[in-house]
């Protein structure tokens, strides 16, 4: 038996990379999951792929309609909802002279308010589950020491840590068993490293470049994410709300 036996997690941005990597973690440990993510195509092959009690719907985070039919359909296949895992993203690069409108909203849309949607639309049917439970917002290595040139990534996501720590702070004010934290990844192997990889013509040049702004010397991997976001979806971190957990290598405290 797991830690999570009896649990079932919704996961955004679960169709690759961190999200589907964590949806396996969870599994392992006994949750039953919903994959979530705007790719269709992918999504369905993913959770076939992670077989019995696992299942997808598709998700525009951006949509409060779209989050409350995700929710729904969550409840309606497992009969409950325990755990949110808020992975989904997207990181443009532009440093503040060559950022656009449309760039900005985008990273707002997706990575700030997708976040606090999800969070809203989770909450009542985690009050009604009468169990523990746990959200875990996916920030960033970059929300907690900046980088030029990716400014609107950058603001989204350490306002994402903000308005995770108000939730954890109303939650544990108000008596309900909801935990939120964050995780915040440096940069990982997945297929938004592999685009930025793509960006370039030297790619051995560009992730050597990535991995020396991390202290262990390399680039990161979905699972070593996912193990984080385990921690703290479980009884495990019973005791941890508001907090922000760094999987990056030191990358946060390099000299």
């Amino acid at each position: 038996m797991g830690m999570l036996d009896g649990h079932v997690a919704l996961l955004t941005g679960a169709a690759g990379g961190i999200g589907l990597a964590a949806a396996r973690a969870l599994m392992a440990d006994g949750a039953r999951v919903m994959l979530a993510d705007i790719d269709g195509v992918r999504l369905g092959d993913a959770a076939s792929a992670l077989g019995e009690g696992a299942a997808a719907t598709p998700l525009d985070v951006t949509s409060r309609q779209s989050w409350k039919a995700a929710v729904d359909a969550t409840v309606s296949r497992f009969g409950s909802l325990t755990i949110l895992v808020n992975s989904a993203g997207i990181s443009e690069p532009a440093d503040i002279e060559t950022l656009g409108d449309d760039a900005w909203d985008r990273h707002l849309a997706i990575n700030l308010s997708g976040v606090v949607y999800g969070m809203q639309a989770a909450a009542p049917a985690m009050k009604a589950s009468g169990k523990p439970c746990a959200i875990v917002n996916v920030a960033s290595m970059l929300s907690m020491r900046p980088g030029a040139p990716f400014v609107a990534y950058c603001a989204s996501k350490a306002g994402m840590v903000m308005a995770s720590k108000s939730a954890a702070l109303h939650f544990a004010n108000s008596g309900i068993p909801i935990r939120v934290n964050t995780v915040h990844p440096g940069a990982i192997r997945t297929p938004m490293f592999e685009r930025y990889l793509a960006m370039v013509d030297d790619r051995a040049a560009a992730e050597a470049s990535f991995a020396a702004n991390h202290p262990m010397g390399r680039v990161g991997e979905a699972d070593e994410v996912a193990q984080a976001i385990l921690f703290l979806a479980s009884p495990r971190s019973s005791f941890t709300t508001g907090a922000e957990l760094p999987v990056d290598g030191a990358g946060h405290i390099r000299d």
